[in-house]
């Protein structure tokens, strides 16, 4: 069986978005690609609820250009586990209220399972700070933390 990851928001927005100005946006989104490239046949890929609403959101055009790298994905639903276990992320890290969605991406991993959490957010999920909090929080939960990367970090040669 295949090592299975979580893809986050960012990762799908980083695929189906154009060529950032940004040097260290674009150096990402090209990484990214590579991994889906190169790599994601390595692993079974899962989104979830809160990743087809947050790439659903804004310009039509652009939420079918991102639906299209997750269209054939199984999807993740909502539980109450994930519910709590997000609530508990939110209030012993803390995260601030704006960060719902992102506790919600961990525990959606946590609860169902998942290997890795694939993502370019580094300011609520892949944050060495926040690291020790968020694996303590899933363990005492009863859950295994998803080991949190970005694509650079998950790319085997």
């Amino acid at each position: 069986m295949k090592p299975t990851v979580y893809l986050e928001t960012t990762i799908i927005g980083y695929l189906a978005s154009r060529r950032s100005r940004d040097l260290m946006t674009a150096a990402n989104q090209q990484i990214t690609h590579e991994w889906w490239d190169k790599h994601r046949q390595q692993y079974e890929l899962y989104v979830s609820l809160p990743v087809l609403a947050e790439c659903g959101a804004g310009d039509a055009a652009a939420a079918q250009e991102r639906a299209a790298f997750f269209s054939s994905l199984p999807v993740l639903g909502a539980s109450q586990a994930a519910e709590e276990l997000a609530e508990k992320l939110i209030q012993g890290i803390p995260l601030p209220a704006k960060a719902n969605v992102d506790a919600l991406h961990i525990a959606l991993s946590a609860v169902n399972g998942i290997r890795f959490l694939l993502t370019w957010n580094c300011t609520h999920i892949a944050n060495a700070a926040l690291r020790s909090p968020i694996e303590r929080i899933c363990r005492e939960a009863g859950y295994e933390p998803p080991t949190i990367c970005t694509p650079q970090e998950l790319m085997e040669e």
